[in-house]
């Protein structure tokens, strides 16, 4: 992925990225920075990048301030996060521009909330996501409509979701297909959810050559939860093992 302008490339494989919205960093402080860059360093022993993506110019450059921690006098150390806002993401409305760079594509839609070209913005990727792999398509398409919060595009995503993207069976084009359907139809779609995100964890896996013990296939495919599901399917992505999706639930 492309880093903000000025930032160079961000391709170091050995780097995982925690991506924070801006908001939940000024309700709580900088200690939920901290929290989140310290959690793939200390569970996956994997080089941490705190992306904050915002949707304002003002809040951007106040997240871009580094955050030290320590005594006055001797900072124990210093926290410096990469952020991402409307004033360093290109305005992507072209949908070979979206092809080349699906990650920037995304950050671009969900800092652009406000730009009169939203419309444009999103319907670049929804073009790209069409002949893109389901397992990729579908964390893009719940990235984008929960980066676009309660703003006006978000019906617009939604929208173009629903008909350009009809087939994907990811969470938000499931929720929109289950409207208006029958009360009594809503267990079978539970569990077809559940099978069908159940599949999407493991194909993620096999995608990136993980092996799959049986005893954790079974585990995946046995589970009915669409949440803890969702959660494994995140962090399927980023585990160095197929054990490790599981890594919170152990922990407990």
């Amino acid at each position: 992925m492309r880093a903000p302008s000025g930032s160079g490339r961000l391709s170091d494989a050995n780097v995982t990225k925690s991506t924070h919205a801006a908001g939940a960093t000024a309700s709580r402080g900088p200690s939920v920075c901290l929290e989140y860059a310290s959690c793939p360093l200390t569970k996956y022993r994997l080089q941490p990048l705190l992306l904050v993506v915002c949707q304002d110019r003002a809040t951007a450059e106040w997240a871009a301030r580094p955050v030290r921690f320590g005594p006055r006098q001797w900072s124990l150390l210093t926290l410096r996060p990469l952020v991402a806002g409307p004033h360093n993401m290109p305005v992507l409305t072209d949908p070979a521009e979206v092809r080349k760079d699906l990650a920037l594509a995304t950050l671009s839609a969900i800092t652009h909330v406000r730009h009169p070209d939203i419309g444009a913005i999103l319907k670049a990727v929804t073009t790209v996501l069409r002949d893109t792999p389901h397992p990729i398509a579908d964390p893009i398409v719940e990235l984008i409509a929960q980066g676009l919060g309660k703003h006006p595009a978000a019906e617009l995503w939604r929208n173009l979701v629903a008909v350009d993207l009809s087939f994907y069976k990811s969470h938000i084009s499931e929720e929109i297909r289950d409207e208006g359907r029958e009360e009594g139809r809503e267990e079978g779609r539970a569990e077809g959810e559940a099978r069908r995100a159940a599949e999407d964890v493991l194909e993620v896996l096999d995608v990136r050559g993980i092996d799959v013990p049986e005893a954790v296939r079974e585990r995946i495919v046995s589970c009915d939860d669409p949440g803890t599901l969702r959660r494994w399917h995140r962090r399927a992505v980023i585990a160095p093992s197929a054990e490790q999706i599981f890594s919170d639930e152990q922990d407990e």
